[in-house]
């Protein structure tokens, strides 16, 4: 049966008699995204977590994190994230840091700030975090604690942004750019500037889980999108002229390109997620799918890496269709996004409808044509909560 004439939510799952077909040479998975949590205290209408985050199982214990970590590290993850939710409302977070820094990962915690504090950071410090990354919603205060949920997170974010600079730690900054703030990109550069930013991402809005539900809403059009990127181009220029170390990194919506990314490097190839009930995935996204992923709590990792129906699914091209079959790209790009192609035709093995060859390109055509509607007030947006959670999964 085809994915397109599967009912909602129904699992692809591997055949009976769990024969597989060839595979072709499978990489190491280098990268580990440790999703500790869904918990978080921000409520961000573009968070990538699963519409259904509330419906989610128990949390692995620590012990069993500390067990997913040696698996993946003894084959071959060299760099781990920290992610979440909100990876610091986990107690045992320093304890995970200083097991991955003893087992020898690069550890890199990605953060809103939110319940960070000095002590956390002295006690991180100690076991070894690397790489501090924190995230802000905008550079103005009332529109960041709008899309955030709260009235303090604007000062907090502040305050641990200079925090982590003073422990020591590179300043990695994360803005989420969209139609409420991508007009403000000179202020969020002067921002970054002013907080003596190492490394800015500038990272507009990709269209998966909540951000999906909110595209209408927070697509830019191709003249924000061009004008912002004129304007940190030009920042790019005066920070090298003036010595200054900032490197700014600006990141397009697919939506606005023709030919789809090779996301994740191809799928199974480079990264694993493990999500905070224990499903490993090829990439944060995958959850979504009508794919039935295996679980931490079953396998080792390297059954769920080498031989899972889930991890197999899409590596390769043997599964690709046309236009993507004799496309002289599909080694650059491998069809792009599965999660994408799902969202947007129903079908995980379409073409993704980014590249300007999918049939399905009309789609991504019509989002550009909806970008351009009037600005909506920030309250129409469906804010990621608990309580939307759980409406938006019901039966």
């Amino acid at each position: 049966m085809s994915d397109e004439h599967l009912a909602p939510g129904a699992a692809i799952a591997a055949p009976a008699d769990h024969a597989q077909p060839a595979q072709p040479a499978v990489g190491l998975p280098l990268w580990l995204l440790a999703e500790v949590t869904y918990r978080c205290p921000l409520q961000c209408p573009y968070c990538s977590n699963p519409l259904d985050f509330a419906r989610q199982g128990e949390e692995l214990s620590t012990e069993q994190w500390i067990r997913v970590m040696t698996e993946a590290r003894q084959m071959g993850a060299a760099q781990i994230g920290f992610s979440g939710g909100e990876p610091l409302v986990r107690k045992d977070l320093a304890q995970l840091i200083a097991e991955a820094r003893k087992l020898g990962y690069y550890t890199n915690l990605i953060t809103s700030g939110i319940g960070l504090n000095e002590q956390k950071l002295a006690d991180f410090q100690r076991a070894g975090l690397d790489h501090i990354q924190i995230s802000f919603q905008s550079s103005d205060e009332e529109v960041n604690n709008m899309l955030a949920g709260s009235g303090k997170a604007f000062a907090q974010k502040l305050a641990m942004a200079r925090a982590v600079k003073a422990h020591g730690y590179p300043m990695v900054l994360n803005f989420v750019t969209h139609r409420y703030n991508i007009d403000d990109i000179d202020r969020i550069i002067e921002l970054c500037i002013a907080l003596e930013a190492d490394f800015v991402e500038l990272a507009t809005t990709q269209f998966y889980g909540w951000a999906k539900l909110n595209r209408a809403l927070l697509l830019p059009t191709r003249e924000q999108l061009e004008r912002a990127e004129r304007i940190t181009n030009e920042y790019r220029a005066k920070l090298e002229a003036s010595g200054n170390p900032c490197k700014l990194i600006f990141v397009t919506p697919d939506y606005y390109e023709e030919r789809p990314k090779p996301c994740m490097g191809g799928w199974g190839s480079l990264f694993l997620t493990v999500t905070p009930d224990g499903t490993a995935l090829p990439c944060h996204g995958a959850r979504m799918l009508p794919v039935e992923f295996p679980n931490v709590r079953d396998h080792d990792l390297r059954h769920i890496w080498y031989e899972s129906f889930g991890f197999n699914r899409f590596r390769g091209n043997a599964w690709m269709p046309e236009p993507c079959r004799s496309c002289d790209e599909k080694e650059k790009d491998f069809g792009g996004c599965r999660c994408q192609a799902f969202m947007l035709t129903g079908d995980a093995a379409n073409t993704d409808p980014v590249c300007g060859k999918s049939p399905e390109h009309r789609i991504i055509v019509q989002a550009r044509s909806e970008a351009a509607q009037p600005v909506q007030p920030i309250q129409r947006l469906i804010f990621r909560n608990d309580r939307n959670s759980r409406e938006l999964s019901q039966p």
